[in-house]
């Protein structure tokens, strides 16, 4: 997925760095690239008794999450500076009170030393309480002043277990204090309360939640959010498509969200000049609980209704963000060509678990960038096949050659047999 392509860029960069022998401040490579403020990440890890469970893929959810961490912060972008706080880490006993209070900032924010950060990881064993609430709030007074982007993940297992002290509530405040804070959620767990609840705090903030039960799951996941935060901060277009081609709203370079019913497609159309090419991605995030075995389907068609190319991505068992992108090549610029609609259509498979509410429709999120076409026609689609008419010929010559070798060869051994 286009995700992990830019996570292994990213840690290809790292490995460059280290190479080198130089490490240079997360606020001065900040100041390099583009003189954007350095981008604040703060990881927030449940470290409560329950974390002892073995139940993701034959290991306990503590060691999940702690070899994510560390695959995590191997990929970190340098410009970014992270933090970890934990919750639930230090007090094993029943005083509710003294339990609600049990969260503290393992790492600071800051300029991120691996070595360090992963031995502050590794010596974390399952504990106490989880006190969401009390560990949001704390998090929120982590971050160094500046105009950065800031961003909490929360990594849990369950529910809040310090009410009244409502975790939705808390994010809900830390919203209303503008200071540019997203919250986004992962839960190890999908109960219905756990999921109601990291959905809500994160829904609060602009966030996004997300449910996972693979070791591979949380740590693309958490890799992603930390690395989104090092991107200019780009606000999406809501926008509403429709059930046909003919009156879906007119797209431009940029990105959409947008709602997706079950069994419904959506559509949305892109005009084309002479000589472009549109580059489209989508992605559809399972906000509630579905049944396992999806897929997302993304195709180009014409106003006539033919296609001219579609990308498709399945997932099985309980995947909460599936992902599929497409290109449309056009021909070299013709001046005198006419403008051409394409017609985009998204639609998926997921489909709502037992007593799930079906509306509104899932998430979408529908990347669009329409560019300047090649002007090498060796690079325009022929017969959908592109440059691949190469490799086809080449597979066609190889498997003439050696047709006939194999043939020479099967009539010279039958020759030498009937001769002995």
């Amino acid at each position: 997925m286009i995700r992990r392509k830019r996570l292994a860029a990213g840690a290809l960069a790292l490995l460059a760095a280290l190479a080198a022998g130089t490490t240079f401040p997360a606020t001065a490579a900040a100041d390099e690239m583009d003189g954007r403020p350095a981008p604040q990440v703060e990881l927030v890890l449940d470290v409560s008794g329950s974390m002892r469970e073995r139940d993701v893929d034959g290991g306990s959810r503590m060691a999940a999450a702690k070899q994510a961490f560390n695959e995590v912060l191997d990929a970190t972008p340098e410009e970014v500076l992270l933090g970890i706080r934990t919750l639930g880490a230090n007090y094993p006993g029943d005083d509710r009170q003294e339990g609600c209070e049990d969260t503290e900032q393992l790492y600071p924010v800051g300029p991120l030393d691996r070595v360090e950060a992963k031995t502050a990881v590794a010596t974390l064993t399952p504990t106490g309480w989880t006190p969401i609430g009390p560990a949001l709030k704390a998090a929120a007074r982590d971050f160094q002043e500046g105009d950065g982007t800031r961003r909490i993940v929360l990594i849990t297992d369950g529910e809040d277990t310090c009410q009244p002290l409502d975790p939705c509530e808390v994010a809900r405040e830390i919203a209303a204090r503008g200071i540019g804070l997203t919250i986004d959620t992962l839960g190890l767990v999908p109960d219905a309360k756990t999921r109601d609840q990291l959905l809500c705090i994160a829904e609060a903030t602009g966030g996004t939640y997300t449910s996972v039960q693979h070791k591979d799951e949380l740590a693309d996941r958490v890799g992603q959010l930390v690395e989104r935060a090092a991107e200019p901060t780009v606000t999406p277009v809501a926008v509403e498509g429709t059930a046909a081609c003919e009156g879906a709203p007119a797209l431009e370079s940029g990105l959409y969200t947008d709602r997706a019913e079950f069994g419904q497609a959506r559509w949305y159309r892109i005009d084309l000049e002479p000589g472009q090419e549109v580059r489209a991605a989508v992605s559809v995030a399972a906000d509630r609980e579905v049944n396992p075995g999806h897929g997302v389907l993304l195709r180009a068609v014409t106003v006539h209704g033919r296609e001219m190319v579609r990308g498709e991505a399945a997932g099985h068992g309980r995947t909460d963000l599936v992902s599929t992108g497409l290109r449309l090549p056009k021909g070299d610029a013709d001046e005198e060509a006419p403008a051409e609609v394409v017609c985009l259509e998204v639609t998926h498979s997921f489909s709502p678990a037992a007593g799930v509410k079906t509306t509104p429709g899932l998430p979408v999120e529908l990347t669009v960038d329409v560019v300047d076409g090649p002007s090498d026609a060796s690079d325009v689609a022929a017969f959908g096949l592109g440059r691949g008419w190469w490799l086809l010929g080449a597979l066609v010559v190889t498997g003439f050659l050696a047709g006939l070798v194999w043939g020479w060869v099967s009539r010279w051994r039958v020759a030498v047999w009937r001769t002995n």
